[in-house]
């Protein structure tokens, strides 16, 4: 048997890894869309806005109030995620949303992924026949500590990426 060479063992290794990868890269079945296709697929670096607030039980806690994030393909400013929740692109399109499943972040402190029905759109570009939005790979957002006055705000930062999807 012919020994492989450093080169041959290494290209070996990274295949691996990509391959293991690709596989915990996958959509959980919560957030899958099924026979949708993906339009666009950006970046989004920002923050998650709590409010604190009285809960059921009259003690305060903080509570979500709203994204706030910029929208980035290639390291380049491409738009903006925010109240609505909505997402409006360079060029002129817009889409808004509403919840319709999660999946668990990757760990406590990563907001959820989620997948939503788009309910509304503007303009034309890319966003324009969008059905559904789906929230991939998180980082962060999650509130953490008590909230000690009502009124006052938090803003956890956090990464995700959105695939924006269409029927067919």
């Amino acid at each position: 048997m012919k020994p492989r060479s450093p080169t041959v063992v290494a290209l070996a290794w990274l295949a691996a890894m990509l391959g293991a990868s690709t596989a915990s890269a996958q959509v959980p079945d919560a957030i899958a869309a099924p026979n949708e296709t993906v339009v666009v697929t950006v970046h989004a670096e920002g923050a998650q806005v709590y409010d604190c607030k009285a809960g059921a039980d009259g003690k305060l806690v903080w509570q979500f109030r709203e994204p706030i994030a910029t929208l980035l393909v290639d390291g380049k400013t491409v738009g903006r995620h925010f109240a609505g929740p909505g997402w409006e692109l360079a060029d002129g399109s817009a889409v808004t949303g509403k919840v319709a499943g999660r999946a668990a972040g990757a760990t406590p402190k990563d907001i959820p992924l989620l997948r939503l029905e788009a309910t509304s759109h503007r303009g034309s570009g890319q966003l324009a026949g969008v059905t559904t939005i789906q929230r991939l790979n998180t980082k962060g957002g999650v509130a953490e500590g008590s909230c000690e006055a009502a009124g006052t705000f938090l803003s956890v930062p956090y990464s995700a990426d959105y695939a924006f999807l269409k029927k067919g």
